[in-house]
């Protein structure tokens, strides 16, 4: 199926959950916030966070600087 990642799309298979996804496109999840379709999803529900088709995901990653 198809989802995007700041609106680049990714094919994935249709059981993947969030934490997949990431672990899949080499995203590491440290320093990083991930919603989808808008809504944040807090990092201890990325494992059991299944995507659904079309799925619009939005990754922040915190830097330093000034």
């Amino acid at each position: 199926m198809e989802v995007f990642i700041n609106h680049s799309p990714v094919e994935t298979d249709a059981a993947t959950t969030l934490a997949e996804l990431l672990m899949q496109e080499g995203i590491a999840a440290d320093g990083i916030a991930a919603a989808i379709d808008n809504k944040v999803v807090p990092r201890s529900e990325w494992p059991t966070t299944h995507l659904q088709a079309g799925a619009k995901i939005t990754v922040i990653r915190a830097v330093c600087g000034g």
